[in-house]
């Protein structure tokens, strides 16, 4: 198992190369990434048969930027027929596994190959069991199959906590049609990634205070006012009316880089327009000054060197708080929803 495969974005295939050799070298890992373009896929060929075990043993893939989804494993051609006969006989050398996910490329010709996977599960999933190599709910790591079209799909496999939430790294999110706008599920699942879910009802409380910095027309505000946060929505445009009806939205028309609460918040969030820096600037000025304990915000990415940035501001910010003296954690994930941006995360510790 010499080979790591990494989905992601696609258009982002280059930002995920950058990242797995910058985490390569600092392991010590000899090997090379490679990527085609818009293939929504990335590749770490590692020149020693146990690297790519190693990766993902010493990386937590929560940490890693624009990967979705990993898995260690190898590519396996198959026949039109007796395809489960052959991906029987090749899995006799994997480890039994507790789990098993089939997945695709977030392209027009992994969507397609969506149908075909769902009939295959089953029949799949049987056979496996039949005959000893998944055993579902023992220890083991999980079986992802990455189908690249019916005739080629990449054997790993990956430990269920160390991996993906999701298949192929896609949250099934419904949009809640009362929202304002489609981004509410940024904030979502910005929630689901950084936040453990049984923590919810205790970091995302009732009675908690936020601030939503550039709020218009409300689509992260309804989020948290549907966890009956009390929110201070600042921007100059409009705000949703029912928001505004429902007792726990102030509207502020103001420069939100320049709105500061008169006391600290529990949350701020944020998903201006603008250049990265300036809003990397604010989240450490926001967690830096004790203004709130935690906070989610974008950064717009630049056309060129995109991981390079991301990783220079990320930098900047750790310095920044250590320089005021201040602990916190910081989490960064280009996130399902999330376009030509990532999402940061901060809390106070």
């Amino acid at each position: 198992m010499k080979t790591l495969l990494l989905h992601c974005r696609p258009g982002f295939e280059n930002e995920v190369c950058a990242e797995i050799s910058d985490q390569a070298a600092r392991l010590d890992v000899v090997g090379y990434a490679k990527a085609k373009p818009n293939s929504a896929c990335a590749e770490f060929i590692c020149s020693d048969e146990g690297g790519a075990e190693r990766m993902m043993r010493n990386l937590r893939f929560s940490r890693l930027i624009f990967a979705r989804q990993w898995a260690r494993g190898e590519y396996l051609a198959l026949p039109e027929t007796y395809r489960i006969g052959v991906l029987l006989e090749q899995l006799s050398a994997y480890p039994v596994c507790s789990s098993l996910w089939l997945e695709v490329l977030d392209t027009n010709d992994g969507k397609e190959l969506s149908t075909f996977c769902r009939k295959f599960e089953a029949p799949l999933r049987k056979a496996l069991t039949q005959a000893g190599r998944l055993k579902e709910g023992a220890d083991g790591p999980r079986l992802l199959l990455t189908f690249k079209s019916g005739r080629e799909v990449f054997l790993g496999i990956a430990e269920a906590d160390n991996s993906a939430m999701w298949p192929m790294g896609i949250p099934r999110l419904k949009f809640p049609r009362q929202a304002p706008s489609r981004s509410t599920l940024k904030l979502e699942e910005a929630w689901h990634h950084f936040i453990p879910r049984e923590q919810w009802d205790q970091r995302l409380a009732a009675g908690m205070t936020a601030v939503d910095l550039g709020a218009s027309p409300g689509g992260w505000t309804w989020q948290l006012v549907n966890r009956d946060i009390e929110v201070m929505a600042v921007d100059n445009g409009p705000m949703n009316e029912e928001l505004l009806e429902s007792g726990l939205v102030g509207h502020y028309r103001a420069d939100g880089f320049a709105f500061r609460p008169k006391r600290a918040v529990d949350w701020m969030v944020c998903d201006i327009v603008e250049k990265p820096a300036k809003n990397a600037a604010l989240l450490e000025t926001w967690i830096g000054e004790g203004l709130c304990r935690e906070a989610v915000v974008n950064l717009k990415l630049p056309m060129k060197q995109r991981y390079a940035e991301v990783k220079r501001l990320l930098e900047r910010i750790a310095d920044g708080l250590a320089e005021r003296g201040v602990k916190a954690s910081i989490g960064c994930k280009q996130l399902y929803h999330d376009r030509e941006e990532v999402t940061c995360h901060l809390r106070r510790l």
